[in-house]
């Protein structure tokens, strides 16, 4: 029964753990935010180790770096993206009655002499779209300033970020020595193992994912922008960045930029088709080129599972869930594919051993 105490000790653990990290999420996001951001340019900093500097050094050319580049996105790049949202929310209802206006005139083209029957359903369907679009955006925007302002206190995260980050990033090899003296001696070296892989599996997708959403966001903003399309700076870039949710998160910015495009250009196709090829490039570029080169193939997360993992978490630990929830689903997938094994190696599944003729009196 040593497999069956280990695992009801460690579920309970897990339970409670995260029964006390609900009851304190919206205290903890400074914390994660300057533990990810320690983790993920830690590998830097062992290499500017392995250098000779020092690791405190290397925390503040660090930290002072990465305030100079989040400085320079505030001063530039942030107030296009917020004149460009303003001005999207100014001319929606003004955008969607005329995507209204072509829907029907498609419609009527298309059906002729049978559009009369059909009318009252058409305007049905539009009256039902055109009322309930701004009503989902308000609600949206409205459940995610609640979230933000619920979870991050911004002068909270500006102060106390950046110091988890320069002392985890000091202290890191410290910390891993510490945590590796509490393992229980008899398993040292499988946790060891586990916590490998984990770590393996994390650092490919979220470094990995940050990268290619990087890369991303800058050839969607680039190219629909080039392309003329209306907010293309701000359909672009946050199209990139919402990547890091696979499937998901391009097929809404692709919707996005191909409603925009419609509304836009009709009935010129040459430039609907425009907009669709850079969405569809961007699409092929992430699975044939960027995703493999820059994250690998054994990241072992299926797409499904981290949309589970982020609707999941995001319910239950709200903006705190959204920050922990692919690195928490990765470690979750290598412990259930490491609690199958024992499972299968267990008495549970394989019943009680039968002594041979030789062990028997």
């Amino acid at each position: 029964m040593h497999f069956e105490r280990h695992a009801l000790f460690w579920t309970a653990t897990a339970l409670l753990f995260a029964y006390i990290v609900q009851l304190i999420a919206p205290a903890l996001v400074p914390f994660v935010i300057g533990l990810a951001f320690a983790y993920f340019l830690n590998p830097i900093v062992d290499t500017m180790g392995r250098a000779g500097i020092p690791r405190w050094i290397s925390a503040i050319f660090l930290l002072a770096a990465t305030a100079c580049v989040i400085t320079l996105v505030l001063v530039f790049v942030v107030p296009i993206l917020v004149q460009q949202a303003a001005g999207l929310v100014e001319a929606a209802p003004r955008e969607i009655a005329r995507l209204k206006d072509v829907i029907e005139t498609l419609a009527r083209d298309h059906l002729g002499i049978r559009y009369p029957q059909a009318e009252a359903a058409v305007r049905s369907a539009l009256d039902s779209f055109t009322s309930s679009v701004p009503s989902l955006m308000g609600t949206f925007a409205q459940e995610l300033w609640k979230q933000g302002t619920a979870a991050v206190n911004f002068f909270t995260v500006v102060l106390i970020t950046p110091v988890v980050f320069f002392y985890v990033v000091v202290d890191w090899p410290k910390m891993m020595a510490k945590i590796d003296s509490w393992l229980p001696r008899q398993e040292a070296d499988q946790i060891r193992g586990l916590a490998i892989e984990i770590d393996s599996r994390i650092s490919a997708f979220i470094r990995g994912q940050g990268v290619v959403c990087i890369l991303l966001a800058l050839f969607y903003a680039i190219t629909l922008s080039l392309a003329g399309l209306d907010y293309g700076l701000l359909v672009g870039s946050l199209t990139g960045l919402a990547a890091f949710i696979p499937i998901f998160g391009w097929s809404l910015g692709a919707l996005t930029a191909m409603i925009i495009a419609f509304v836009q250009y009709w009935p010129d196709f040459t430039h609907i088709l425009i907009i669709a090829g850079i969405m569809l490039a961007g699409q092929a570029l992430e699975s044939g080129i960027l995703s493999p080169y820059v994250i690998g193939s054994e990241v072992g997360l299926h797409p499904v599972w981290v949309i589970f993992a982020l609707l999941t978490f995001s319910y239950l630990f709200g903006f705190l869930g959204l920050l922990v929830a692919v690195p928490v689903s990765a470690a979750i997938g290598v412990l259930v594919r490491f609690a199958l094994r024992s499972y299968l190696e267990s008495s549970v599944y394989q019943g009680e051993v039968e002594l041979t003729l030789k062990d028997k009196p």
